[in-house]
């Protein structure tokens, strides 16, 4: 099999590292190679944060090159928009309907992006769109599962069987966090539904 690149971005503390360590053990579950990197930035701080999984056959670096991500995974629209230059031609992204104020904004370094609908639709225009705070809020009843939701919609566009990625996600719930488990695996169900 190919080696395909998947970039996940977003700002800290959306659960974007958890979403890639859980992609790289359902690839690793499924039989292949597995290469893993991440840029934390100032992710305590609201700043961004970037993770990049690479699995195939035969995986020689972690690093994805600039314009060869198969897929882009964004926990937001503007993180979607800012990085849509490392999408693949015909690489498909997936992005949360989310906005976040970055700090840069909210404490008036720089004006709020303007069009932010438009310039998402123009520089993704084939994006799945997935409302994975609102499923995440009102269908799980717990907003800190919109990571697994947007796990969920990444399922549906990757080559792994659904059961490799449910065997991971309990591999990384184990002792306290295994309270966890259910709701986690509703918002990953829920997530395949709205793909």
């Amino acid at each position: 099999m190919k080696t395909f690149n998947v970039s996940l971005v977003g700002v800290g503390g959306q659960g974007i590292i958890l979403t890639a360590d859980m992609l790289a053990k359902a690839a690793a579950l499924a039989g292949y190679q597995v290469k893993k990197s991440e840029i934390h930035g100032m992710s305590q701080r609201g700043g961004s944060v970037t993770s990049q999984v690479r699995f195939g056959d035969n995986v020689a670096s972690p690093i994805i090159q600039e314009g060869t991500s198969d897929v882009l995974v964004a926990f937001d629209r503007l993180e979607a928009v800012r990085t849509a230059h490392e999408l693949a031609e015909g690489g498909k992204a997936v992005v949360a309907n989310v906005d976040l104020v970055p700090v840069t904004v909210s404490s008036g370094l720089q004006p709020p992006v303007a069009d932010l609908a438009g310039r998402l639709a123009a520089a993704l225009p084939t994006a799945t769109v997935v409302d994975a705070m609102t499923i995440a809020r009102e269908q799980v009843g717990n907003e800190r599962t919109m990571n697994m939701v947007l796990a969920g919609a990444l399922s549906k566009v990757l080559p792994l069987p659904e059961e490799c990625w449910l065997e991971a996600m309990k591999l990384m719930l184990t002792g306290a966090k295994a309270k966890l488990l259910p709701a986690n695996e509703k918002a990953f169900a829920l997530g395949r539904a709205a793909v």
